[in-house]
């Protein structure tokens, strides 16, 4: 598994989501108690030569069957020209693709951790690609993190928390 890549000399990306500072509690609009809406991602600082982006989110306290971390939301081929996702992406969005994440859907799957065990952190990576990614929509993240090797110009997280 290729989690946590990055290039050596990749850049850094600014990422943020206006609905949570980096650091804090993820809103429970965006979560499985309430509406499972995705949050809006906004980037900036991608190199002049970016030709799509990556997006993973990820929990690194929630394992899957393997131990790796839980996957939330793939989204990739986002346009050079996109600076944001917008919020409540739909499954149907045809302006990129989405990857099967750990709930076995290909779409966002909101934070969800087991009540009474504490938070849980959320990472929210952006990805700038010298590249299309070779890939059919509903990818697992593990053939994303393939596919992107040796191609992501710069990287950026923004990091929420949520508990139950």
């Amino acid at each position: 598994m290729l989690f946590w890549i990055a290039a050596a000399s990749a850049a850094t990306l600014t990422v943020r989501a206006p609905a949570f500072p980096n650091g804090a509690t993820i809103p429970t609009e965006y979560t499985c108690v309430d509406e499972d809406a995705s949050p809006m991602i906004v980037w900036a600082g991608a190199p002049a030569t970016t030709q799509t982006y990556a997006v993973v989110v990820d929990d690194p306290d929630g394992k899957d069957p393997a131990g790796a971390p839980w996957v939330h939301w793939v989204v990739y081929n986002i346009p050079a020209n996109a600076v944001q996702l917008d919020r409540n992406i739909l499954v149907d969005d045809k302006r990129f693709l989405q990857g099967t994440n750990d709930f076995k859907q290909p779409a966002w799957g909101g934070p969800c951790p087991p009540a009474g065990k504490g938070a849980h952190r959320y990472m929210f990576r952006v990805y700038a690609l010298d590249t299309t990614l070779a890939l059919v929509a509903g990818a697992s993240r593990t053939d994303v993190d393939a596919a992107m090797k040796g191609h992501i110009l710069a990287s950026g997280t923004v990091m929420g928390r949520y508990e139950r």
